[in-house]
This record gives C-alpha cells, structure tokens and sequence, in this order.
C-alpha cells in the first residue's frame, strides 16, 4: 500500500508513520500544497496513493481544500472517486460542520485525534485496504 501522510505537527506525523509502516511505502507532507503536488506527481506517473490520511487543521492551504483539489485532479484524470485514492482525514475537529464539510468533499473517512491503532486499522479494513 502506498500512503501519504498529511500533517503539519511533527510528533502526529511521527505517529502516522509508525502506524502505517507494516503496510508498505509512506511518504509525508507537512502541508495542503505539498499533498497536492504529491498526489499530481503520482498521478501524472501513473503510481497514485491508495491511500491519504489528510489533517484539517493545516497553515495555508488547509486538509478541506486540499481534498477538493485532489478530487478535482482525479476527476480530470477519469477517475471516479469510487477508484481513486482513500482519503481519510486526521483531525483534532470532531464537530458536524467539519465532518459534513469532509464528506460532502468525498473523503472516505474521518478518525479525530489522537488516532488509535484499533480505530486507524477498522478504518483501513472498512475501506479494504487491508484484510
């Protein structure tokens, strides 16, 4: 599985990486632009993410805009949102306006801060990234 791991806060990112590196190559972003140019990068070589974990709460451009400018880059591609990248985003935001905000962005999942093993692991066996 390839992951790119959003985050602009160090020790988050650290544990990310921590939890994810059982499951293949991790690459890190600490902001929206750099996610973006990472998944344009992967896209335009034909090697796209099977998997974003995306943080909200970033300085510039932020983990909402980021996600629609990586629909929007799949969606230009032919990619349906069903086929591209999972992204779940990673966020210390538990509030509806903030999940709908997500969701209606077609994120693929949503796991608020601290992130859990167990609940890190639900989701990638709900998005069938992992068996």
């Amino acid at each position: 599985m390839k992951t790119l791991i959003v985050e602009d806060d160090l020790i988050s990112r650290m544990l990310m990486q921590e939890l994810l590196k059982s499951f293949g190559l991790a690459h890190v972003a600490v902001n929206g632009e750099e996610a973006v140019k990472a998944v344009r990068l992967a896209l335009m070589t034909d090697d796209p993410y099977h998997l974003v974990c995306l943080d909200i709460m970033m300085p510039g451009l932020d983990g909402q805009q980021a996600l629609r400018m990586i629909r929007q880059m799949e969606q230009d591609r032919g990619i349906q949102t069903s086929d591209g990248s999972k992204i779940i985003m990673t966020t210390a935001l538990d509030d509806s306006e903030n999940k709908i905000g997500a969701f209606s962005g077609l994120c693929d999942g949503y796991l608020t801060k601290p992130i859990e093993k167990e609940k890190l692991l639900n989701e990638l066996h709900r998005l069938k990234l992992i068996s």
